[in-house]
């Protein structure tokens, strides 16, 4: 009988195919990260540092080159007389969208965490459905809601003598696209800190009620403070979606006549890219669009992140 040679692995041979079993596990991920987020920033920061030069009429096959145009798009971008009052309405929306959203938010997820009623699962259903509600329905659905002609509410006010408010003309239309986004986004972020908050052992609320606290003092001195990471993380969350507002305001602007074509950042690189056909101008605005969101968010985290996540490995 022939006997086979044996091969046998050196330690080293196991150690390396070992050490591969992550990045094989991880390669889908990092491919699809590349594909489609990584190559996409990539390119527009490619675009926003370049320019179309037009020789002679524009007319003929080599009339029109890209070539290098370095900063003048960042330029262009930042002394554009629209920009500036456009990142002003966002800040104003932010302002209204994202205290009131998290705090309705907090106070609905202490109440229900609180025990006290017993249509809770409803509750939560109900205060989490407009989330699913696409932003583009929701939008038009409050924008019919807001007009006086349609409206249900007009109607009511009409019999009640009162005359219905226009609030889509005006500074008003900054409240009514804020409500749309505060009457989507609250139950999300409900469902985030409810979650943190069922997380929380029930021994410390018993301790406390042992020590004669209410509950209006546990949700202040208990709850609020340990959910704090969640608090952040959704914070993070808002503004993120609040510096990227754009699909409330652009269905919302065929019944208004205040809302222009740069209301917010991102309308305006619609409108660059597709109206005027300047990918260069509308590529530099996202890149800064970008780059803004990025440093308030590490901003967020920097100035309160650190003390809040240290407090909950205290806890």
């Amino acid at each position: 009988m022939t006997a086979f040679p044996t091969t046998t692995r050196t330690p080293r041979t196991a150690t390396r195919r070992s050490a591969g079993v992550p990045y094989s596990f991880l390669a889908p991920a990092l491919l699809l990260f590349a594909a489609f987020l990584a190559a996409p920033i990539a390119y527009t920061t490619y675009l926003s540092l370049r320019r179309t030069q037009v020789t002679g009429l524009g007319l003929g096959a080599g009339s029109r080159t890209e070539v290098w145009a370095g900063l003048e798009n960042y330029t262009r971008s930042l002394t554009d007389p629209d920009f500036l009052p456009s990142v002003y309405r966002v800040g104003a929306y932010g302002l209204i969208v994202v205290p009131t959203m998290l705090g309705l938010a907090l106070l609905m997820a202490l109440l229900l965490d609180a025990g006290r009623t017993r249509v809770g699962t409803f509750a939560r259903t109900a205060i989490f459905l407009p989330y699913a509600v696409p932003a583009v329905v929701a939008s038009l659905l409050w924008g019919f809601l807001y007009l006086p002609r349609v409206s249900p509410f007009a109607d009511l006010l009409h019999a009640l003598g009162i005359t219905p408010p226009d609030v889509l003309a005006g500074s008003g239309v900054l409240w009514a696209v804020a409500n749309i986004a505060i009457w989507g986004g609250t139950g999300f972020n409900m469902i985030v800190l409810y979650t943190a908050l069922r997380a929380v052992p029930r021994d410390l609320y018993e301790a406390a009620r042992l020590d004669g606290a209410s509950d209006v003092q546990i949700a202040w001195r208990i709850k609020i403070p340990i959910v704090t990471p969640a608090l952040i993380m959704t914070s993070v969350f808002s503004i993120i979606a609040t510096v990227q507002v754009f699909a409330e305001p652009m269905t919302l602007r065929p019944l208004s006549n205040t809302i222009s074509t740069t209301w917010t950042p991102l309308m305006k690189v619609y409108r660059d890219a597709f109206t005027r056909n300047d990918v260069y101008s509308a590529a530099a605005t996202s890149v800064v669009i970008a780059l803004a969101t990025f440093l308030v968010s590490f901003g967020l985290l920097k100035l309160v992140g650190s003390r809040a996540f240290h407090q909950e490995d205290r806890t």
